[in-house]
């Protein structure tokens, strides 16, 4: 079973404009709400892959309840631990092909909730063959969260997707989660200096210290495609050029193919593949964390991944 963390999740309303004005009204016809955050989106990609996936972190209040609502609905599995605060909103307005999210900062998480997520989460670990974390820590939760729950998996492989103070946490800790996903920004920050997207300075930077004990670091170069580290071999993955639907989420359906491809023990070479696919596929539908299955083969065989 993989298990898929979201500690701070959201309703998900996407708006599609043509236009969008400030300071006046602007009417949107065809608005999407899902139950959301990264790892929910993951989880979402991962049971269309018809992965055996169970859902969990934290929920409270009224928007929680529709996010096991939701869930229910799409016969998605879920074990999540309740907190007094209610669950946010994140809103996503799409226009003239450009993207401005406003997200809430959510609720804050007091030290009993805490300590009761961790042992909910332990016993949850236990059954898992795979974990994802993905996402912000909410407000409440120490810096080093993730890297408790790390922790108390027991060397179990885990997939982590955030960045800032929660990822730099992880890195410095003793216990390492399998693979990381930063993109181009978020490794910047890391290394505190500017890193391109030329393979010998990523090389470099993917070879820094910080990053020692980790077995997977897949860089996110956007319609750059990818580049990846997995033990000592470097892989560039070029992409071919799509028409963008919706954007959101693409970053988490990726997470969910390299998931799905390293519990089914593909090749590198596969898992790489397996995973911009999802990410591509999700980019071309107006729905978040949905792709069409039908387009798969034809577009993983426009990936291409080579070792430099």
């Amino acid at each position: 079973m993989i298990v898929t963390i979201t500690m701070n999740p959201s309703i998900d309303i996407s708006y599609p404009l043509e236009t969008f004005t400030l300071d006046t009204v602007n009417r949107v016809k065809n608005v999407h709400k899902t139950a959301g955050g990264k790892g929910l989106n993951v989880t979402r990609v991962l049971k269309q892959l018809e992965a055996d996936v169970t859902a969990s972190g934290l929920i409270g209040g009224v928007l929680g309840e529709a996010i096991k609502q939701d869930l229910d609905q799409t016969e998605i599995k879920h074990a999540f631990s309740s907190i007094k605060g209610e669950t946010r909103n994140c809103i996503a307005v799409l226009h003239e092909g450009q993207q401005t999210e406003i997200l809430e900062s959510g609720p804050v998480v007091e030290p009993t909730e805490a300590a009761a997520f961790l042992q909910h989460f332990k016993k949850l670990a236990a059954t898992a063959e795979i974990l994802s974390f993905s996402g912000s820590l909410p407000e409440g939760l120490p810096t080093d969260f993730y890297s408790q729950m790390i922790q108390l998996c027991q060397s179990k492989p885990v997939v982590l997707d955030c960045s800032g103070a929660a990822l730099q946490q992880v890195l410095q800790g003793k216990a390492k989660p399998l693979l990381i996903k930063p993109n181009n920004e978020e490794l910047s920050d890391l290394l505190g200096k500017p890193i391109g997207k030329d393979p010998v300075e990523l090389k470099e930077a993917l070879s820094d210290p910080l990053f020692a004990g980790i077995e997977w670091i897949v860089v996110s170069l956007g319609a750059g495609g990818a580049f990846a580290k997995h033990n000592e071999t470097f892989y560039q993955v070029t992409i071919p050029k799509i028409e963008v639907v919706n954007p959101v989420g693409s970053g988490d359906a990726t997470v969910a193919g390299l998931i799905d491809a390293i519990a089914k023990g593909l090749s590198p070479e596969e898992i790489l593949k397996h995973g911009n696919a999802m990410g591509m596929l999700n980019a071309q539908e107006a729905t978040t964390g949905f792709v069409q299955l039908a387009n798969y083969q034809n577009l993983v065989e426009q990936i291409n991944v080579t070792s430099v």
